[in-house]
């Protein structure tokens, strides 16, 4: 039996012509071409909070927005990607992933402050 999940990958898959699958996407967040192995899609608004609208992301940069705010912070105060550009710590985050190979992907740690939480 396939999950859900699989299931909409596998029709994306089936569905993708080659022209499409060639297309180039650029991740709004560190302005670097997303391959096709390392692509997430964020809500802007979490779906917990009734949000539906996504963007496509690195997986890095999709775990780390998740490791540095929680769902609320994301519905109510960082819901599109230049809020999130201007947030401290996934600035810093930002200039540093800007350096590395597109295809770059490191295990994120949840921040000390969700932790305690």
């Amino acid at each position: 039996m396939t999950g859900r999940i699989k299931k909409k990958l596998i029709l994306s898959e089936l569905s993708n012509t080659p022209d499409q699958q060639s297309e180039l996407l650029i991740c709004p967040l560190c302005d670097r071409a997303v391959p096709k192995s390392q692509r997430d899609e964020h809500h802007l608004v979490p779906k917990s909070h009734g949000g539906r609208q996504t963007a496509v992301l690195h997986r890095i940069c999709h775990r780390q927005i998740h490791a540095v705010l929680t769902e609320t912070e994301l519905a109510r105060q960082y819901n599109t990607v230049e809020q999130l550009r201007l947030q401290a710590d996934l600035a810093g985050f930002i200039e540093w992933v800007r350096l590395k190979p597109d295809d770059f992907f490191e295990r994120t740690r949840k921040s000390r402050r969700l932790k305690s939480a």
